[in-house]
C-alpha cells in the first residue's frame, strides 16, 4: 500500500483551468483540457452552492428531491458493490464533489483520496468529513494526476458524464494501470429527451449553461471498453440502471481480470 498523504485543501485560489499541466497522456487533448476547464469552472463558480444544498438535508423542490434521491440510490448501488470492511484498502474518488461517497468509504475503514476539480466544493467536503469523524485524503485538481498514486479501487459518480465516449474511454485508460482491482463507474444512457435538450442547450451561450451530460448507452460503452488496448485485461462484470424522477444513470463495474474466478472479465 502506498504512504498516506496528509489531509489537507490546496490553499491555492484553485485549479489553473487555463494551460494547467495535464494529469495524463490522455489530457494533453485540447478536447479534454477544454471541457475539464467548462466543468471545474461551472461546478466552482455557478453550481457550488446548489450542490451543496442538493448533497445536504435541506428543502429542495420536487425536481431536486428526485435528483437526490436518485443520487442516494446510485451511492448506495456503488457501495453494494465493494466490501463492508474496507480497512487496508486504499480508493480514489475521482470527482468527490461535496464528498458524501468519500465519507461512506471512509467510514468502512477506507484509505480514500478524493479529488475535484472544484475547490470551493472539496472545501465544504472536508468540512463535513471533519464533522463526521472521518479522515479523508482530499485534493483540488485533476482526477487523472499520476502523483495522487495507486489505488485498489476507483469510484467516479456522475464525473464522466459530462466527456465524450472517447474522451471517458481514454481517462478510465490513463487511470486503469495505477488501479489494481475495480473501477466503478456511471454513466447516462441515451433518451430522445436527453438528446433533444443536449441539442438545445447548444444554442445557449456557454456561460448561460452547464457542461452537456454526454449519452451513452451500455452497448456503444462495451464497444469502446473492448476497442481500447490499454484496457485490454479489465471487463464489465455488472450494470445497474437507477431511475428516481429527473435523475436516470446506469452504475457500470469494471474489474481487473487479475482477480480470476467469476471477477474474470466478461467480454
Amino acid at each position: 500500500m502506498a504512504t498516506r498523504l496528509s489531509p489537507e485543501v490546496s490553499t491555492n485560489p484553485g485549479p489553473s483551468f487555463d494551460g494547467a499541466s495535464p494529469g495524463g497522456s490522455h489530457a494533453t487533448s485540447v478536447s479534454y483540457l477544454e471541457r475539464r476547464a467548462w466543468i471545474g469552472e461551472y461546478f466552482d463558480r455557478t453550481a457550488a452552492t446548489a450542490w451543496k444544498t442538493l448533497t445536504s438535508d435541506a428543502p429542495v423542490s420536487k425536481i431536486r428531491a428526485s435528483v437526490r434521491a436518485g443520487r442516494d440510490q446510485m451511492r448506495h448501488t456503488l457501495l453494494a458493490w465493494l466490501s463492508p470492511d474496507l480497512h487496508g484498502v486504499r480508493i480514489l474518488d475521482a470527482g468527490c464533489g461535496t464528498g458524501t461517497l468519500a465519507i461512506d468509504l471512509a467510514k468502512r475503514g477506507a484509505e480514500v483520496v478524493a479529488i475535484d476539480l472544484s475547490p470551493t466544493l472539496v472545501t465544504h467536503a472536508q468540512e463535513r468529513a471533519e464533522a463526521e469523524g472521518v479522515d479523508i485524503d482530499f485534493r483540488s485538481g485533476d482526477m487523472l494526476d499520476p502523483s495522487l498514486g495507486t489505488f485498489d479501487h476507483l469510484v467516479a459518480m456522475d464525473s464522466l458524464i459530462h466527456y465524450d465516449l472517447p474522451e471517458m474511454i481514454a481517462a478510465l485508460g490513463t487511470l486503469a494501470p495505477r488501479v489494481r482491482e475495480r473501477m466503478l463507474i456511471t454513466v447516462v444512457p441515451g433518451t430522445p429527451l436527453l438528446v433533444a435538450l443536449r441539442a438545445v442547450g447548444r444554442l445557449f451561450p456557454r456561460a448561460d449553461r452547464a457542461p452537456a451530460i454526454v449519452p451513452v448507452s451500455e452497448r456503444a460503452f462495451r464497444t469502446g471498453l473492448l476497442g481500447s488496448p490499454v484496457l485490454d485485461t479489465w471487463g464489465m462484470v455488472g450494470t445497474r440502471l437507477v431511475e428516481r424522477g429527473f435523475y436516470r444513470s446506469m452504475a457500470i463495474a469494471l474489474h481487473h481480470s487479475s482477480l480470476g474466478g467469476s471477477h474474470a472479465p466478461r467480454r
